[in-house]
């Protein structure tokens, strides 16, 4: 089954370590871009060339951003109606939408459960009201329990939380803090990342003026935050994500599984039948009819190797061997023999999984692997 992404680039301020396309615009603006994206999910004519008639058969759909919840309930309404009917939508098909806090959601509630949207995510980041000002959210930690509240009293259950760790201020007691305020909401979902300064960011400009963790302060953060999840029912089933069984997002995991998806909007990207495209971020140009650019051609067995291994149902060399009958692992038994021994990755003769320790440095232990593999011939 394929997933399909909507990128929606609106939002109220640029927080400081964001480097997603978004932008400030007009009420105006907002509706053109709606007008926009139901066009071309109605008629696929800039997409067409890269998909190959390729039938869409849907079950995931992700409203993402930018900030999806200052679009309104009606044109939300619309963009998730539309999706439904031209990619033949199952009825009960994961349907998400990322909201801030500060939005005024009490207003989109009723669209949401007209058009069957059944799962919200929610951007906390931190609970520590004076973290959450560091890092440019508007919106208190009173308000976040308000909104949750409010989505659960109208029977909204799938829920996810968006946690961020390494940040300036963070200590293991505040992480705790804001870790047991998730748990307390009864949220099934968390998305923890560590703060990566990208280049161009006002962290990235203004970086001395802060004091952020240092890599080993950040490490440990994620790690007791791995834990400790772990220990309240959380199930750590990719690198930076828990649930409780069953609330998995089921789009988000089509990535790491090299499933097909569909990316409509500024800046989204899209992998289909083995061909990556994406459209620019600019915002006036997707109104105005920009095409979507091809990327690469992706899908190889680095590609699986490297995404497999996010997951903590980890690399299965049988479905390895049977997708990519011409690779062999034989070169690099050595090094995962190491790998075992310093606790990063976990062999039960059949799958190669990452511990929470080979979580922290996943792109080492996949670049090794890959790098070694050089012998490609058929190798029991």
């Amino acid at each position: 089954m394929d997933g399909i992404y909507i990128h929606i680039p609106f939002c109220k301020s640029k927080c400081p370590y964001c480097d997603f396309h978004s932008e400030i615009c007009t009420e105006k603006i907002k509706a053109q871009y709606t007008y926009a994206l139901i066009d071309e999910i109605k008629t696929l004519k800039r997409c067409k060339k890269f998909l190959n008639s390729h039938s869409f058969n849907a079950d995931t759909l992700y409203l993402g951003g930018g900030t999806p919840s200052l679009l309104t309930g009606t044109q939300i309404e619309q963009i998730v109606n539309t999706a439904k009917e031209e990619f033949n939508l199952t009825e009960n098909s994961e349907i998400t939408v990322e909201c801030n806090p500060s939005s005024p959601i009490e207003d989109l509630l009723e669209n949401f459960k007209k058009c069957g949207v059944n799962r919200i995510s929610l951007g906390l980041q931190s609970a520590i009201d004076k973290e959450r000002r560091i890092l440019g959210r508007t919106s208190n930690k009173e308000r976040i329990k308000e909104v949750v509240t409010l989505l659960k009293k109208n029977g909204f259950e799938n829920i996810s939380l968006d946690v961020m760790l390494g940040i300036p201020c963070q200590t293991q007691s505040s992480l705790k803090k804001t870790l047991d305020f998730v748990i307390d909401c009864g949220i099934p979902h968390i998305s923890a990342y560590i703060l990566k300064i990208e280049d161009g960011t006002f962290f990235d400009i203004h970086k001395d003026r802060y004091t952020f963790p240092t890599d080993d302060e950040a490490a440990s953060l994620y790690e007791f935050c791995s834990d400790y999840l772990e220990k309240n029912g959380f199930i750590h089933y990719e690198i930076s994500n828990f649930a409780k069984s069953g609330f998995e997002s089921k789009h988000n995991i089509k990535y790491w599984q090299l499933d097909n998806y569909l990316g409509i909007g500024a800046a989204a990207h899209s992998f289909i039948d083995g061909n990556r495209f994406y459209f620019t971020d600019d915002t006036l140009g997707f109104i105005k009819g920009n095409e979507p650019v091809f990327d690469c051609c992706g899908g190889d067995v680095e590609e699986y190797i490297m995404l497999r291994l996010r997951l903590k149902k980890g690399l299965n060399l049988n479905e390895l061997k049977e997708k990519y009958p011409d690779f062999s692992l034989k070169s690099a038994e050595k090094q995962i023999r190491l790998m075992i021994n310093q606790k990063l990755i976990t062999f039960d003769n059949e799958t190669i999984s990452l511990t929470a320790k080979g979580m922290l440095v996943s792109n080492y232990i996949i670049g090794e692997i890959i790098d070694i593999t050089t012998d490609k011939s058929i190798d029991s």
